[in-house]
């Protein structure tokens, strides 16, 4: 292991924090506490400026279809616009994520623009390497964005390849200061997953570039993802090897064993350019090569029958609550059902409060979140809030058979979201991040039904059941209740 590597594992001990997008730092510790201030007063803020928006909207006429309700309430929220003639693909894995991405590239004559949270030296992260050299090669103009902290332990070798093939690579907030672009915030990062072709067809969701995904969870189907890229390098570590084997010892689950679940969409049509606005944004804002030039804005096509809408969070902007903003006029001004599927679930007070709210005014609340976690701290967090909502009527599932690591919501049948923001502070407060919502009842019918098979195969927890739970879990959850505004 690396001297990073070890100083990186030494960091997350002592401050206890594993999820994908913490990053504990000592010398922030009074800037990240100013922070929390802030971000607790603007949920707050935020949720009451949500429950005007809805009276607003309600006096309007008070729409008993839900379709229209929530269209009037989407072009109330936010200064992103509804974009129509939109076509939807949903992904549940990687393998079918990767094999859609991989012919969109494959089609690519102009250019492939993508940004990845994290990107990973293995299976998966060197085909895509050599894809998109290979493009290259045939004149294609390729751009990758990556997070500094996202891939630490990354060998610079994989980027220094790519570069040397053509590619352009830059690196998001990078942690040394004398290397960033704008005044220095280690908490800073862009946890964005983003893909962008030739500006007809891009991508959005929770999926990075990483051999984890490179299986299928019992329910979706996909196989492998052996046939998404050329095939190159080999899989996993000597380290995960263990840890694999450690788990076929034992019996349980673990993030390196385990299949991920996790949710992707493939969008066609208008939207594509507000996805390719939002990574020219990311890009010039740091130090990075012009981009090659291209015909980054086609003239747009009707594609299909969905409305959509790209909706970004930008840490420092005036407006950095849009994803908040948008979820909570959502959950506040919905009549039916609330289904959430997250895999970070720590909500702050205004949050928890409008699903309580809703279940109890008879709306079917109902979340799916891990049974286990890539994160102990942020897992046992999530979980301190299960009495709260058991008792407010909201419905709890785990699954655990699958590591979960989607990040989505229907809400109604006809509003739906999936994205890279997790229901936790960070995502809301800190991180670059970027939703797609999307309106229509065909398109929620099959997220509704995407839920009902997470549901299948996850246990519900009752209050009773939850009463009865072992102390030492019950210490854990007392204990990171008190840092989970720092996760």
């Amino acid at each position: 292991m690396t001297l990073i590597g070890r100083v990186v594992i030494a960091a997350a001990c002592v401050f206890g924090l594993s999820h994908c997008a913490t990053l504990p730092d000592p010398e922030a510790a009074t800037q990240r506490t100013q922070a929390v201030r802030i971000s607790s007063k603007a949920g707050w803020l935020t949720y009451e400026a949500s429950q005007k928006l809805i009276k607003k909207v309600a006096a309007r006429g008070g729409s008993t279809d839900f379709l229209a309700r929530h269209i009037q309430v989407e072009e109330a929220v936010a200064d992103a616009p509804l974009s129509t003639g939109n076509h939807i693909t949903l992904f549940s894995d990687g393998p079918s994520t990767y094999k859609a991405m991989g012919e969109a590239i494959k089609a690519a004559t102009q250019y492939v623009h993508m940004e990845s949270y994290i990107f990973e030296d293995d299976d998966i992260g060197n085909r895509l390497a050599d894809l998109l050299i290979e493009k290259v090669s045939q004149g294609v103009a390729a751009a990758v964005m990556v997070d500094d902290v996202g891939t630490m332990n990354v060998p610079k070798t994989l980027f220094d390849r790519m570069r040397a093939g053509g590619v352009q690579v830059a690196v998001f907030n990078p942690v040394n200061p004398l290397e960033s672009a704008k005044p220095f915030t280690i908490n800073e990062r862009s946890h964005r997953k983003v893909l962008v072709v030739d500006g007809r067809v891009g991508f959005v969701g929770g999926i990075n570039v990483s051999s984890v995904y490179s299986s299928s969870p019992s329910g979706s189907g996909s196989g492998s993802a052996s046939g998404s890229f050329p095939r190159f390098g080999s899989g996993k570590s000597s380290e995960q090897k263990a840890r694999d084997e450690e788990a076929r010892r034992t019996g349980k689950p673990t993030a390196s064993t385990a299949p991920w679940r996790d949710t992707h969409l493939e969008i066609r049509g208008p939207a594509v350019a507000e996805i390719e606005r939002v990574f020219i944004d990311g890009w010039n804002s740091q130090k990075a090569p012009p981009l090659e030039a291209r015909e980054f804005f086609p003239p747009p096509r009707n594609e299909g029958p969905q409305i959509v809408r790209i909706v970004v969070n930008k840490p420092g902007a005036e407006d950095n609550h849009a994803i908040y903003l948008t979820l909570l006029s959502a959950i506040n001004s919905a009549q039916k059902s609330i289904h959430i599927t997250m895999a970070y679930f720590v909500p702050d007070p205004a949050f928890l409060t409008a699903l309580c709210d809703a279940a109890r005014r008879g709306v079917d609340v109902a979340l799916i979140l891990p049974g286990f976690s890539d994160s102990s701290i942020v897992f046992h967090a999530g979980r301190s809030h299960y009495e709260d909502m058991l008792q407010a009527g909201v419905r709890v599932y785990e699954r655990d058979d699958a590591l979960l690591h989607a990040k989505t919501a229907v809400v109604d049948g006809v509003w739906s979201t999936a994205g890279s923001s997790n229901f936790d502070w960070r995502s809301f407060t800190l991180n670059h991040e970027i939703n797609a919502v999307v309106l229509g009842a065909d398109f929620g019918a099959q997220m509704d039904a995407l839920f009902d098979n997470d549901v299948a195969l996850s246990k519900e927890v009752t209050l009773s059941q939850w009463h009865k739970r072992p102390v030492k879990y019950r210490f854990m959850e007392f204990i990171s209740r008190f840092g989970e505004r720092w996760l």
